[in-house]
This record gives C-alpha cells, structure tokens and sequence, in this order.
C-alpha cells in the first residue's frame, strides 16, 4: 500500500498509484474519451487520494488551450462593462473557461495593445472597443481571431457581432420627451472618439414621427460621473426644458449638480440617461433611461465564441434594441400640456434659465 509522498505530487506518482502509464494519467487529466472507463475511474481515485493537481501550463501544451478567454473594456468602473463582464465569466465558467479582465482605461491606443496580448495569452477574445476607430478596428480584427465584438459592428468575416441600436433607443427616448410637451431638449453627448455617441448623434437627426419638431441643442460632455457634473450650467444656459444624457453615469452627476443648484428635477428640468445601469432606478428621482441587457450580452458573447473554439458555426449576429424605461425623472415640460394620467408642472416664478443656448 502506498503512502502518499513527501513534497510536490507529479503525475509519475499518480501513474505508480494507479498502476497505469504516465500518458494514461495525462490523457485521463486532460479528459481525452480514448481511456477505459473504468482506468479513468481509477486513475481519478488516485489523484484525489494523492491530492494530485495538475501543471496547468504541460495541460495547457498537451490539449493546445489554457481555457481561459479574455475581455478588454474601455473601463471596468463604468457598471455597464461590469455587467458585461459577468454575464461572460459566469456562462464561461459553466463550461470549465476562465475570464481574465484588461481596461484600456478609455485610451483606443492601448485598447489595441491589450487586445494583442490578451489574445497571446488565451484562447480567444471578447472585445469592447467602442472609442476605436473603425479603420483601424477592421484591421486588428483578423489577427485577433477567434474574436468575438461587442456594443458596436463591423463588417470583418467570421467575426461575431453583438451591437446595440444606440440611434433607435436614442429615438424612443425623444419620443418620450416630446409626448410629454419638451420642444427643447439638450443633448449631453458623449466622448468625441465614441462610437456609441456618434450612433447617438445619427438617431437625433432622424427623431421618430412623433418627436418631430423638436429642438436638439448640443452640449459636449463625456462619459463619467464628473463630466455630468460639470456640465450643468451648459444645460442650464441652453434653455432646455430636457436633458438627454450620453449615458447613466453623466446622468447622475448631472442630477446631483441640479441637486445642489436648487433645480427641481422634473419639475424644472427632466433629466434621462441611457443603458438602465443597476443604479439608475434608485437615483432621487429614478432616472428615465433606456435599457440595454448587458449581462445578456456577455452570455451571447461566450456562447459564439465557444462556438468558435469548437469549431463551430455561431449563431447570428445580434442588433439589440434598447427600450425605454420611464421613470420619475421625466415629467411635463413647464407650462406643457400633460398626457392623460399625468399632472402639469409648472417652473417656479423666480426660476429662469440662465446665458444662451450652447452647441457643439
């Protein structure tokens, strides 16, 4: 009977216990079908008895994969990545996959060079690339094979695409804004290098029918929460009587400056965001927004890119189409007529907008 042994267990020990070769434990490890049953039966016995754990980089050789994928994001404290993120690790996960995380930290620059080592170091790669340009995305693509794009498109063969609508959410949200009586409505756009600001921008041009006749007035802003913040008396200086936010987080630090500066939000301003983050329904008020399902994103993304890994062909690419989620933020314009169901607000007396409309 044997003892197990001093110091670091290898495979021959696990070979010596189970009375079998060392390429039989290796093929047993490794999950290989071409093993009697009942000898991988055995061999397992052996390696729990032995507490046996194998060299993940010889596994890593002898199967060609490390079963680990990787997903670069512009920035893991947006919540809207995280979501991402975890929908991918968990659906990975349930297939034995492990995830490793790299953030660009919003630089397109180094997206490009996380992409290429990531791709290095794992099997394939989930990428989230909305601030790099489109040329030069279409060209890193095929290196990074298999691959599979998130929250934007592109025309690059054999590469799954799972985009969002932005233009079509962008739409209903107007929509919203203008059945509620706004006819100036204040944009708090985005970073300049966005693609997602840009689908934004096309859907404002092309408003649904019955947003027609609204006014939209262009207010650069950014991505954060500091950078709604700060973009308050820009918004206040246009005269809108609605702000359409580049996103949740500028939403919210825009809420907590009109907090501070005494404006009613919706009474005096309607406020809303865009992707429905976790946080967005408990904002005071509860920030309108429209709703991309991240996390389900993430899932789809594992399932195409395990197909790719298999060898497979991935199902169709994704087009999702946000939908509006009204909430206490939104609410009549000041002097408005309100739909049915709702009560007119009026702004207080001695509230008035201050300077002149500001565009970009």
């Amino acid at each position: 009977m044997s003892t197990r042994p001093s110091g670091r267990v290898t495979i021959a020990h696990v070979a010596a216990e189970a009375g079998v070769s060392r390429a039989t434990v290796s093929r047993v490890m490794n999950g290989l079908a071409t093993v009697d049953p009942a000898i991988g039966t055995r061999v397992r016995a052996a390696a729990e008895k032995l507490n046996y754990t194998p060299n993940t980089v010889a596994r890593s050789l002898a199967i060609g994969r490390t079963q680990t994928v990787a997903i670069v994001v512009p920035d893991l404290a947006n919540p809207m990545f995280q979501e991402t993120l975890r929908g991918l690790s968990r659906a990975a996960a349930k297939d034995d996959y492990r995830v490793l995380v790299a953030d660009s930290v919003e630089n397109p620059e180094e997206e490009v060079i996380l992409a290429r080592e990531a791709r290095r170091r794992c099997d394939g790669l989930v990428l989230v690339a909305p601030r790099m340009d489109a040329a030069r995305l279409d060209a890193l693509l095929p290196e990074l094979a298999p691959v599979v794009l998130v929250n934007r498109s592109s025309g690059v063969p054999g590469v799954p695409v799972l985009a969002v609508d932005y233009a079509s959410g962008i739409r209903s949200i107007i929509a919203h804004l203008s059945q509620l009586g706004h006819r100036r409505i204040a944009y708090v756009a985005g970073p300049s290098a966005s693609a997602g600001d840009r689908a934004r921008r096309e859907g404002l041009q092309h408003p649904l029918p019955t947003a027609e006749g609204a006014e939209i007035v262009v207010i650069p802003c950014g991505a954060m929460f500091e950078d709604g913040y700060a973009a308050r008396d820009a918004v206040m200086d246009s005269r809108a009587t609605a702000a359409v936010c580049f996103n949740d987080l500028v939403a919210m630090g825009l809420l907590g400056a009109l907090h501070e500066a005494g404006v009613a939000v919706p009474e005096q301003l309607s406020v809303t965001g865009f992707d429905d983050i976790q946080f967005a329904r408990y904002t005071v008020p509860a920030l309108t927004t429209a709703s991309v399902p991240q996390n389900e994103l993430g899932e789809q993304a594992w399932q195409r890119l395990r197909a790719l890994l298999d060898g497979r062909e991935p199902d169709e690419d994704v087009d999702v189409k946000p939908h509006l989620e009204p909430r206490a933020s939104t609410g009549p314009a000041p002097g408005a007529e309100a739909p049915a169901g709702r009560t007119p607000r009026e702004a207080p007396a001695d509230w008035m907008p201050r300077g002149t409309r500001t565009e970009a």
